[in-house]
């Protein structure tokens, strides 16, 4: 079993998750976006969205926003792409993750804490719900074995044009109902801030 084979049933039952989809990110007030990242899109949208798949929305869109939070972040933030993330394999916490940031600014290995990770998708956000639920999971208990008491870590399921935003702490799983649009980039990246902070 790995990250992709669950599905929110099985995550629930094996974890005893609870699920509270009432987490309102709304009111984080939205930043003003780099005319460089402005720029960037403005010219990557249009091809990853006419590409029709996870790779071009992922190094097309989401990268950019993420390299644009490390800068807002003080470079104090580690950015990992496509690294393997095997935990435990023996719970099925193992594979891949598309993105991983962590508190430390170090980029050779992951370090904990891990603060959040990222899943991309080509088309369906719900899919990549339980996905990215499972990946927190094991960062959470990446952070534990590492000595660290942060029990909370963030998640994004994302198609680079849609963004949904989910938390864990403990066993408590809040998702925010609503979906945010890459128009609204400033308030994206006012969420991510507002996760690693």
């Amino acid at each position: 079993m790995a990250y992709s084979d669950f599905n929110l049933s099985t995550l629930k039952k094996q974890f005893h998750l609870v699920i509270d989809e009432t987490l309102d990110l709304s009111t984080v007030p939205e930043i003003a976006v780099s005319d460089f990242l402005q720029a960037t899109l403005n010219e990557n949208i249009p091809l990853a969205l006419a590409s029709q798949n996870e790779k071009a929305r992922s190094e097309f869109i989401i990268s950019p926003v993420l390299v644009e939070l490390r800068k807002l972040a003080g470079r104090k933030i580690g950015l990992f792409s496509g690294v393997d993330f095997s935990v435990d394999p023996a719970k099925g916490l193992n594979g891949l993750c598309d993105f991983i940031i962590t508190r430390s600014p170090e980029l050779l290995s992951i370090t904990a804490p891990v603060l959040m990770l990222v899943e991309a998708k080509n088309e369906d956000i719900k899919s990549g719900i339980a996905q990215c639920i499972a990946e927190m999971i094991a960062a959470q208990t990446f952070n534990v074995r590492e000595g660290n008491e942060r029990t909370g870590v963030n998640g994004v399921v994302t198609t680079g044009s849609i963004w949904k935003f989910l938390k864990l702490d403990h066993a408590a799983v809040m998702i925010d109902p609503r979906e945010y649009y890459i128009s609204q980039v400033g308030k994206i990246l006012a969420v991510l801030l507002h996760f690693i902070e």
